[in-house]
This record gives C-alpha cells, sequence and structure tokens, in this order.
C-alpha cells in the first residue's frame, strides 16, 4: 500500500519548464524536480541566472538547461519552445514562476489623505505611472498567458499535464501600497480558474501557488533595516499576521507543488493554494 501512494509522487522521466527560474524560489524548484528525476528547462530573461541554477540541478545529479527568454515575447517564447521540445520533449509540466514588482506602479503610502505628502518623493494613487502599472501587470499576468498560450498545446497533444502558475497573497486581499502587483496576481488566480475549466477535457490540469511573505535576497531590503539588521515596520505586520510566526523559505513550497505535478492530486484542478504560514486564514 506505501509504494503504491509513493508511486503517485514518481515524477521519473517528465519534462519541466520553469520560467523565472533563475529566481530563488523557482530556483528552488528547479532543484527540487531534477532531484526527482525530472528534465528541467530553466528559462529567464538573465541567462546567467538560469545557468547557474542548471549547473546546480546537474551538479547535484539532474539533467537541466538553460535558456534565456523574455516572458514578454512571443517570438522567444516559441522558440524556446521549439528548442525545449527538439532537445527532450514537449514538457509534460509548466511552472509560471516570472513576475515581479515595479516601484512605479505602487504609492509611498497605505492610506491617502488629501492635502497631505510625504516630501517630494511620496508618490499618491493619482503619481502611479501608467507605463509602470503596465508593466507589473504585463510581467505578472500577460506573461503567465503568452507562456501557457504556446508551452500548453504539447500537453494537449498528449493528452496530460500539469500546469501551475504562482499567485499571491495579494490575489486574495490586496495588499497596501502595491496596487499594479494586487490586480495583476488576482488576474493570475482568475486565469488559473478559467483555465483549468477550458482544459478540463484534455486531460492537463491548472492550479497555482499563492505564496505568503517569504525571506529572499530579492525583498530582504524591504523586510530588514540595513542598518539596525532589524525588521521594518512592514515587515513587523506581516510577521503579527502569520500564525505560523516567520517569514516563508523556498524549500516550503516544495511539498505542495509536487502534490499539484503527480499524480497524488490527479482529481485537483483549478485551485489557488496558500502556502502562507496562515496569513490569508487569520483575522483579528
Amino acid at each position: 500500500m506505501k509504494s503504491d501512494i509513493l508511486n503517485h509522487f514518481d515524477l521519473t522521466g517528465k519534462v519541466a519548464a520553469i520560467t523565472g527560474g533563475g529566481g530563488e524560489l523557482c530556483g528552488a524548484m528547479a532543484e527540487a524536480l531534477g532531484s526527482m528525476g525530472v528534465k528541467v528547462a530553466v528559462l529567464d530573461i538573465d541567462l546567467g541566472k538560469a545557468e547557474a541554477r542548471s549547473v546546480a540541478v546537474i551538479r547535484a545529479g539532474g539533467t537541466a538547461k538553460a535558456f534565456r527568454c523574455d516572458v514578454l515575447d512571443r517570438v522567444q517564447v516559441r522558440e524556446c519552445y521549439e528548442a525545449l521540445c527538439s532537445l527532450w520533449d514537449a514538457p509534460d509540466f509548466l511552472i509560471n514562476g516570472a513576475g515581479g514588482n515595479d516601484p512605479r506602479a505602487s504609492t509611498s503610502e497605505e492610506f491617502h489623505v488629501s492635502g497631505e505628502s510625504s516630501g517630494p518623493s511620496a508618490q499618491s494613487f493619482f503619481d502611479l505611472d501608467p507605463a509602470g502599472f503596465r508593466q507589473v501587470f504585463d510581467l505578472n499576468f500577460m506573461s503567465t498567458f503568452l507562456v501557457t498560450q504556446v508551452f500548453s498545446r504539447g500537453m494537449v497533444e498528449k493528452g496530460k499535464g500539469a500546469i501551475v502558475n504562482i499567485s499571491s497573497m495579494s490575489a486574495f486581499t490586496p495588499l497596501t501600497k502595491v496596487a499594479a502587483y494586487s490586480a495583476a496576481k488576482a488576474s493570475v488566480s482568475n486565469f488559473t480558474q478559467w483555465l483549468a475549466v477550458h482544459f478540463s477535457h484534455t486531460g492537463v490540469r491548472v492550479n497555482a501557488l499563492a505564496p505568503g511573505f517569504f525571506m529572499t535576497e530579492q525583498n530582504k531590503f524591504l523586510l530588514v533595516d540595513q542598518k539596525t539588521g532589524e525588521l521594518t515596520p512592514r515587515a513587523q505586520k506581516v510577521i503579527a499576521h502569520t500564525p505560523l510566526c516567520r517569514f516563508g523559505q523556498p524549500d516550503d513550497l516544495i511539498g505542495t507543488l509536487l502534490w499539484l505535478l503527480s499524480d497524488a492530486s490527479s482529481f485537483v484542478t483549478g485551485v489557488v493554494v496558500p502556502v502562507d504560514g496562515g496569513f490569508s486564514s487569520y483575522s483579528i
């Protein structure tokens, strides 16, 4: 019985494509999948980061290949897909991990108070740069749409596959300041559900992870005061609202990811799973 259950998690020989694979969170996913016998295509706009992560997978005994990929360039996305298919096969798994924020699309204060200003660097809702807003929306949502449209075709043709998008706590309840990021991630969650229904007769499942607050090098400067080493006021708010009383680590995403990709979740599609230490469940 035990071996039968474990067989549901066997991913040996599968092919996975991960956008944003050179980053900390998706890089950890790439290494984990490589250790499970998955052939991993690490896609990132920064080829150096993608190559470094691929090397880490290979050194650990896995199989990986780095691809430079601008996820907003449909031509380049298709070229990566065709190269991957020629190298191994059409992917069995797609993880849409590319994303990020832009200061131009975030307010400097949580609340707008008419007639008040925090100084020359203050940025209210009325100051938000439409180009910055569009960039954040495109990077988080349009990239998910474009890459999925290209990379899922082989899954549909094979009649089996799993797509995992990366949503956010902002998709459940918008976080203050990050207007564009919150709107984009809400779109990712909605699109995940829509596509899960659309693909429900093809054998391709579509789900999403919604990470809580993770301490990575990318956002550490926002969470830790560089002079004192103490948590910033915003970070203190996060911890106070997280029942498990800590930030997430990249490996905290792996168990849920493997479940969503494997046959262990064969009857699961269209869900957005919080991996957040209880953040989304807690209310005073």
